[in-house]
């Protein structure tokens, strides 16, 4: 019992088990009231219609006409086997009725009660009315209990059968509601040991059913899918940058310790000590952009968010391009509309700036890069085109993991995070990077959920409008 009792589920169970056997009593009150209780009230009407029969009678016609009207009633054969009279004169003798064993005194005059008495020679508990008339007359009318008595001894067995059964019942129910209970908790807990186990790919079995603990397996299995993939993106990252940094920290190396040995000139150390600085300032800003892509997925800056006017970013980070464009050969276009996001405007710049240097980087001179904003009925969109040589298609989904590089980009600059970080940020904005074919070319297009109205149109004094950093 108390290992029972220690469980939630059979508390609950149980709780509810109570509830029910509540209600049914509830239920059996009504149902005795409504049934011995009427009765007891009709047989209270009866005897009250009789007795006041019975007293105007007397008061009109005399004590033989009441004489002879209770003999008639006790003769006639209906209810005679329960009915109760008795006439007292007003010299204290009985002139008519079957009651004995009993004188009623004037005090109980108008009031029922029930008494044990002798009813045709034999006892009887009857529900008594004794009317005392002016002259001192009483006139008693009643009825004998035992079919009142039957009924009860009946109803108060049903009713004790029902209330048996509603308990078994409800002890049952808690026991079998405890195992069905815990054992789809069982299924998660099972889940959860494996996991903790380090099988990542388990999850939660899911029934068929719409019913709460399908709503909550598969919220957890979403959830595990999530770290999985959470998982999977830090072992990736720990392998990329295990892969990645090693070359260049061992260059750094090399040309260090190639300056000790060899370089013997003061210019000769400090050019060879400045090209060190140089590569490590590289390492240093790929940690930063590692650091920015974690910021932006651990989502603390949320609470920053406010509504954004995206042509006021989009026109600032064009004109921040310009120059590097035109000294490119490429064409940089921009055009904008009225679209309004609810974001951190620092890095909804961050992101589209990426787009635009990814554009400009893998386009040849002569190109076309169009930046524009879009309107559309539920979100809002900063799309970057270009004509250069895009990303095949197969590969589109794998450019957005850190550190990995198109095979015809990796003799250009760059480490691979710059699609990451926009992905990111577009996640943490409740939005996506999508990237498609610009025939020719790439489309890249940040989908953001729109601002609300009430953001946009009724506070606009909170619309970042701030100049770049």
């Amino acid at each position: 019992m108390n290992r029972l009792w220690r469980s939630v589920a059979f508390r609950l169970a149980l709780g509810y088990g109570i509830l029910a056997v509540g209600s049914t009593l509830a239920v059996s009150a009504v149902f005795y009231f409504g049934t011995v209780g009427v009765v007891a009230h009709r047989v209270d009407v009866k005897l009250r219609g009789i007795s006041s029969r019975l007293v105007a009678h007397y008061q009109t016609r005399g004590a033989d006409a009441v004489r002879q009207e209770i003999d008639a009633l006790l003769t006639d054969g209906i209810d005679q086997d329960t009915e109760v009279y008795l006439l007292i004169g007003v010299d204290g003798r009985e002139l008519a009725g079957n009651l004995a064993g009993w004188r009623p005194s004037p005090a109980e005059s108008g009031r029922f009660e029930n008494r044990g008495v002798i009813r045709d020679n034999k006892p009887s508990v009857s529900r008594l009315l004794t009317q005392v008339l002016p002259d001192g007359a009483i006139v008693v009318v009643g009825r004998d209990l035992r079919d009142q008595f039957d009924i009860e001894a009946i109803v108060w067995r049903a009713l004790a059968a029902g209330a048996i059964c509603a308990m078994v019942l409800a002890l049952i129910g808690a026991l079998v509601f405890r195992h069905q209970f815990e054992g789809r908790i069982a299924a998660i807990r099972r889940t959860a040991r494996e996991i903790e186990g380090g099988d990542m790919s388990r999850r939660v079995p899911i029934s068929d059913g719409e019913d709460e603990f399908a709503r909550l397996g598969r919220d957890i299995n979403r959830m595990l899918d999530q770290i999985e993939h959470l998982m999977e993106g830090v072992r990736h990252v720990s392998n990329a940058i295990a892969h990645d940094l090693r070359t260049p920290l061992g260059r750094i190396r090399g040309q260090l310790d190639e300056g000790l040995r060899r370089i013997k000139t003061t210019e000769g150390l400090a050019e060879t000590a400045r090209s060190a600085i140089a590569q490590i300032d590289d390492l240093i800003r790929v940690f930063d952009r590692l650091l920015q892509i974690a910021e932006a997925e651990s989502g603390i800056r949320r609470q920053s968010f406010a509504p954004v006017r995206l042509a006021s970013i989009v026109t600032d980070v064009v004109e921040l391009y310009d120059a590097e464009a035109e000294a490119r050969g490429i064409t940089l276009l921009v055009e904008t509309d009225g679209a309004v996001a609810f974001g951190d405007k620092n890095l909804l710049v961050s992101a589209i700036a990426n787009l635009i240097d990814n554009a400009l980087k893998y386009t040849d001179q002569g190109a076309t890069v169009r930046v524009r904003t879009a309107n559309d009925r539920d979100s809002v969109s900063v799309i970057v085109e270009d004509n250069g040589p895009g990303i095949p298609a197969a590969e589109r989904h794998r450019v957005v993991e850190r550190f990995y590089r198109v095979d015809t980009s990796r003799s250009l600059p760059g480490n691979g995070l710059g699609l990451s970080i926009v992905a990111s940020i577009a996640a943490l904005h409740g939005g996506s990077l999508q990237l498609q074919d610009g025939a020719p070319g790439l489309r890249a297009s940040i989908i953001l959920p729109r601002a609300g109205l009430a953001e946009s149109a009724g506070q606009p004094d909170k619309v970042a409008e701030e100049p770049l950093p």
